[in-house]
């Protein structure tokens, strides 16, 4: 398969009760890329992939472009594109083999045709001896292979994947993860998956789109977007940040728990943001700042702890550490000056 290019242009979206799904926005999506939507629950993610599946049309003067070809009045039957959902939407009256080539029936392929995709459909997704199990006797990651099979035996233009792991235990939607990021690099297909998980989206995506509010707040890679965020919203809604803020004197932060150095030239009052791998367990008074620890979580790899006393909030550390950490117990911080960041 060959990835098509995907643009929404000027496209908004008001539903017939007033509702402002989705503000104006552009988007851009290479052929054979991977875009993960990401953002909390009524921020315009899906919204914005109904657009470009044809199940909703933007308000006026929006349009959705398919390489160069004008697709805004097209209905999703003849955009030629494959879609997952959450529920897998999969027939329970029909085998696995048969919900593999609904579309491909409906689109009246040959018989002969059609039974050779679903049968390479069956041993890409390693499901083959499941070709005549009814769906209800699947586990749930059988079924979202039966799904994403479904959805590729067509040959779409772009594959669209709406949350289609949240339905899944942890550990399996990791497996899948891995399973699905080199199915589709190794498909060359374009794709949009929505999520609100933040390890999926770091997971998968060539870029991330962070949503907030029906509008684009940021746009990159997973590292641009994690490292560089571009505003507070984003800084707090991937990953974990911790805030301390303090007084610029000579280069330095002057906290009420010690004096953190600055890379950029600063003066009054002062806030900076770091992650919590920025940042080393020491003994107290060894480090930066000295806390006290106010809740310790042993995670197996590593240890989270809940810092006290460095300013106004408690932060959020992590150590690979194997010692014990008691409540109260006094804890030097070294913080990498490196992973600081200041947003005005």
């Amino acid at each position: 398969m060959s990835g098509t290019r995907v643009r929404l242009v000027g496209c908004a979206k008001t539903f017939v009760d007033g509702t402002r799904a989705l503000e104006p926005i552009d988007l851009d999506i290479a052929g054979g890329e991977t875009v993960v939507m990401l953002g909390p629950s009524g921020c315009g993610k899906t919204t914005a992939l109904r657009l470009i599946a044809g199940l909703e049309a933007p308000d006026q003067g929006g349009r959705v472009l398919f390489d160069d070809e004008d697709v805004t009045a097209l209905p999703i039957e003849r955009r030629r594109v494959g879609m997952v959902f959450q529920s897998y939407a999969l027939f329970p009256n029909m085998d696995v083999a048969d919900n593999i080539a609904y579309g491909l029936r409906v689109r009246r392929v040959a018989r002969a045709e059609r039974e050779g995709m679903v049968a390479r459909m069956l041993e890409m997704m390693q499901i083959a001896p499941l070709a005549h199990r009814r769906v209800d006797q699947l586990s749930g990651g059988q079924r979202q292979r039966v799904a994403l099979a479904r959805a590729i035996a067509v040959e779409p233009r772009v594959l669209l994947l709406d949350e289609p792991l949240t339905a899944l235990d942890a550990k399996l939607r990791d497996e899948l993860r891995v399973e699905i990021d080199a199915l589709l690099r190794r498909l060359g297909i374009t794709a949009v998956y929505v999520t609100h998980d933040q390890q999926e989206a770091m997971s998968l995506g060539d870029r991330i789109i962070v949503m907030s509010h029906g509008r684009i707040a940021q746009v990159g890679r997973p590292r641009d977007i994690y490292l560089a965020p571009q505003s507070r919203f984003v800084a707090d809604f991937v990953g974990t940040m911790n805030r301390l803020k303090g007084v610029a004197q000579n280069g330095h932060l002057v906290l009420k728990s010690g004096r953190l150095p600055l890379k950029t030239p600063a003066s009054g009052e002062v806030e900076v943001l770091f992650r919590p791998e920025s940042v080393t367990v020491v003994v107290a008074g060894a480090g930066n700042v000295t806390g006290r620890i106010a809740a310790s979580f042993f995670l197996g790899d590593r240890v989270r702890l809940i810092v006290e006393e460095l300013g106004e909030h408690a932060v959020v550390v992590e150590t690979g550490l194997r010692q014990e950490f008691r409540l109260g117990q006094p804890i030097g911080l070294r913080i990498d000056p490196a992973g600081l960041l200041r947003l005005d």
